[in-house]
Formats: structure tokens, C-alpha cells, sequence
């Protein structure tokens, strides 16, 4: 799939995840409801903006290809493990081989942003603290995995990252940054809500019809 073919289908509400292309097919179901930000529109809330001038000036940002090493894996671990004991996730069993097929297959699309620590505070060499698996399409960003050291808890990387992708989609001319699925009372997808102003699907995941969306400001504070 091309760079444009993907844009057509993230306009309508469609995901990629490794080789696969997908959309919520949940018959009466509507809770997962497809959320774009508008990049010239966004604006940074209080809790943002610190966010962003604290991280910005500790952490390199470096884009690349995917790829699958022992330090991404054991990154990916240690943060599995942090999330698995809050939200109660099944047990971490991904090797080299799944983590290849589900972050790292190839893509003409598919980008990977590592985030390091070049000055730790234990005065070791610089350290992978957060990788976001994202697709750069040309009109957009794509925010298809990230994940981060707990150890950096504190920082915000989550928020950070997508403040990153923001600022990667605006200096290169770039009008959305998608952040998949929004689910309504759900803790693994209400910060979504938290980056005003945004828009959500209200028509779509057809490919042969045009998609509708809605600007949504204000509900998510």
C-alpha cells in the first residue's frame, strides 16, 4: 500500500498494525470512534506546554526505520510489565519474531521516532527511555504504538510523544496526527480527548464513500 493509499484510509477510519489493515466491525457497537488532530488548529493546555519544556530540551528524538533489537525489547518488557500490574493485561510473551511482524514490518509508510536520555541521572551512557512505531503519510501522522520506560514516569512520555508527532507533522507540512480509537470512559484511550481541538469520525470506514468529520472542542478538558 502506497503512502497516498494509506492516507485514503486513514481518512476513513481504518488502522495498520504490522501487515494488517483494519476497522472496527462490532455490529451495534459504536463505542470506538476514529480521532484525527488538526495540526495548524491545536493548541497545548497548561499541562501540556510543561510537559513539552521540560522533555524538549532532556531528550533527543531520533526517526529511523523499525527495527528489533535487545534494547527496544527489554524497553518494551519493562513497560509491558508496569502497565500489565495497573490494568491487569495478560502476560508479555512477545519475542524478536512478533515484535519484527507487529512493529517493524516493512512499510513504505512506517517510521520509527526513539526518544533518549543523553544525560541520565545515574551518569551512564544515553538511555532509550520511549519508541512510537508511527506511519508518515503525506498528509498526516499515523500514531500506530508507542511505548516507554516506567522509570520515566514522571516525564509524561506518553503525552510527550504525541506533543513530538505534532511538531514533526507541523514543520513538515503535515495537517493531521491520527491517534486511532477513542473509547469513551475507557483509561486506556481518555487521553486522547485531552488534545483540543480534535476531530472525530462520524461517517466513515466505507472506502467508496467520502467521510464526515466533526470538529469536538472542549468536551474532554
Amino acid at each position: 500500500m502506497t503512502g497516498p493509499e494509506l492516507d485514503a484510509i486513514l481518512e476513513r477510519g481504518w488502522r495498520r498494525f504490522g501487515p494488517a489493515y483494519f476497522r472496527p466491525a462490532c455490529g451495534a457497537c459504536q463505542s470506538c470512534v476514529p480521532l484525527r488532530i488538526p495540526v495548524d488548529s491545536f493548541r497545548m493546555s497548561k499541562s501540556q506546554r510543561r510537559t513539552w519544556n521540560r522533555v524538549r530540551r532532556r531528550l533527543r528524538v531520533e526517526e529511523g526505520a523499525p527495527r528489533v533489537d535487545d534494547q527496544r525489547l527489554g524497553l518494551y518488557h519493562r513497560w509491558h510489565a508496569e502497565q500489565g500490574a495497573r490494568r491487569d493485561w495478560p502476560r508479555d510473551t512477545l519475542d524478536a519474531e512478533e515484535y519484527y511482524h507487529q512493529f517493524a514490518f516493512p512499510h513504505p509508510c512506517g517510521r520509527e521516532l526513539s526518544y533518549w536520555d543523553d544525560a541520565p541521572e545515574d551518569g551512564g551512557e544515553p538511555r532509550l527511555v520511549g519508541v512510537a512505531i508511527t506511519d508518515f503519510t503525506p498528509s498526516a501522522l499515523s500514531a500506530v504504538y508507542t511505548y516507554h520506560d516506567p522509570d520515566y514516569a514522571k516525564w509524561s512520555l506518553g503525552t510527550a510523544s504525541i506533543l513530538f508527532q505534532l511538531e514533526t507533522a507541523r514543520s513538515s507540512g503535515r495537517r493531521w496526527v491520527y491517534l486511532g480509537y477513542r473509547v469513551e470512559g475507557c483509561p486506556s484511550s481518555e487521553y486522547k480527548g485531552s488534545f483540543q481541538p480534535h476531530q472525530l469520525l462520524t461517517e466513515g470506514f466505507d472506502l467508496r464513500a467520502r467521510p464526515t468529520w466533526r470538529d469536538e472542542l472542549g468536551r474532554w478538558g
